[in-house]
């Protein structure tokens, strides 16, 4: 069974393409003002923590998010046969590729909950600012990869590209968030202002 897509000639690719990056962008935008418009709480809790144990726990969540990412991208080369010698992909391996997303997916839910809810988006300072904007970013690409898993008429390389830039976003979430919280609140290049 060949997962290639076959490459884009087709007006419907266009409008696929551009459906799923204006949804993107939508989400974005959506979850950007939200978390802007939104009052910081900073008593918020995380499933009855609040404070420095919230701030453990999302670290926690966070890394297990990592892990979980590191899973799909290994399961997604391997569902491409692009990891070295493989040439069959069993039947569990796109199952578990998906089971993986959604966990992942459920497990950024309540993180983004409580960032929202105690924070809200901030831009002051660099790694503040990075953090959400790519907060809101992931929730955008992900909602555009949704979109681009159901389309049968894309080029080959769009799928790979909203995959990795999900797994890259997840990335600097983790090291902006929970790096920063187990380095004593500290990161190389996020760390001023």
């Amino acid at each position: 069974m060949s997962h290639a897509r076959p490459a884009l000639r087709r007006p419907e690719a266009g409008l696929a393409l551009a459906l799923a990056f204006a949804v993107g962008v939508a989400v974005f935008a959506a979850v950007f003002l939200f978390g802007r418009s939104n009052t910081p709480d900073y008593t918020a809790t995380l499933f009855g923590r609040e404070g420095a144990d919230a701030m453990r726990l999302k670290a926690r969540l966070a890394t297990g998010v990592l892990g979980l990412a590191v899973l799909q991208l290994v399961l997604a080369l391997w569902m491409y046969r692009r990891l070295p010698g493989v040439r069959r992909v069993p039947g569990p391996v796109p199952i578990g590729h998906r089971i993986a997303g959604v966990v992942l997916f459920a497990l950024t839910v309540p993180i983004a909950v409580h960032c929202i809810r105690a924070y809200g988006v901030q831009l002051t300072g660099s790694r503040a600012a990075v953090h959400s904007v790519a907060g809101c970013f992931f929730y955008g690409a992900f909602a555009a990869k949704v979109l681009l898993v159901h389309s049968r008429r894309l080029p080959g390389w769009a799928l790979p590209l909203a995959g990795g830039a999900l797994f890259a976003v997840v990335v600097v979430l983790w090291y902006s968030s929970a790096l920063w919280h187990f380095n004593g609140d500290s990161v190389p290049v996020l760390s001023f202002g």
